[in-house]
């Protein structure tokens, strides 16, 4: 019985599944709402489940790229829910899920997620027997890079994901196909489906190993840096202390 919370982009979404497939599931399409969506929307999959917390044997949490925020929202519940319990969790790149939910397809698959700052992180994968191959690392960058890259590969390439259909305009010139908006936003449910080989297998980890996936720093960091340059000092800053989405 595992608990999937995805809550990288402005769609988090929450879902249990268990021996049978998934049993339920929660998603909000409102803006910076994580923090009062996610506690509400596991409580109604427990009761659309028929469950009770101590039931779960599992939690699947997307680690990013994606907002800052989020991604700390989703995987501090996911540590809070895993240490109460003694429950082991599983921690997935949000580009593993975006790529996931376009498997079906026969070209090579790009998952481009929206960085905001004018860039996207994205990683290219490719079809494979139960779902997808990652083929390349995690990137960041303008969407002109992206889009040099793919011209270069001269491949039938699918990008999906928000941050493709941001810059349709710049990833569509390089004869790519863009996939629409069903398929733009990592899900709980892709999350679960991924996560469920891993707990099989035993491959787990302690809630205290999960950390966020930043491609740069946070923009809370260097907000503190600026600042106390401004004002004389080194930019030394306090708590936040990671990089950013």
């Amino acid at each position: 019985m595992l608990l999937g919370l995805e809550t990288t982009t402005r769609h988090a979404s929450v879902a249990i599944a268990g021996d049978t497939g998934l049993l339920a599931s929660a998603r909000t399409g409102r803006h910076g709402r994580h923090g009062e969506f996610v506690a509400p929307a596991i409580d109604f999959c427990r009761r659309e489940a028929g469950i009770d917390l101590d039931a779960l044997t599992g939690v699947a949490v997307s680690l990013g790229p994606g907002l800052f925020t989020g991604m700390r929202v989703g995987i501090a519940t996911a540590q809070a829910l895993a240490h109460a319990r003694g429950l082991p969790v599983v921690g997935l790149a949000s580009l593993d899920l975006v790529a996931f939910a376009a498997r079906h397809t026969r070209r090579s698959i790009c998952a481009v997620i929206d960085a905001r700052r004018g860039e996207v992180a994205w990683a290219r994968y490719q079809p494979a027997p139960g779902g997808v191959q990652r083929r390349t690392e995690l990137a960041l960058g303008p969407p002109e890079r992206l889009a040099g890259e793919l011209e270069a590969d001269r491949e039938e390439v699918l990008c999906v994901g928000d941050g493709a259909l941001a810059h349709r305009e710049v990833l569509s010139a390089t004869r790519a196909a863009i996939a629409d908006e069903a398929a733009a936003y990592p899900s709980a449910e892709s999350l679960l489906a991924l996560a469920r080989p891993r707990f099989a297998r035993q491959e787990t980890q302690r809630p205290e190993e999960l950390a966020p996936i930043y491609l740069r720093r946070p923009d809370a960091k260097i907000g503190w840096q600026e600042r106390g340059a401004l004002h004389g000092g080194h930019g030394g800053a306090p708590a936040v202390q990671e990089g950013a989405p």
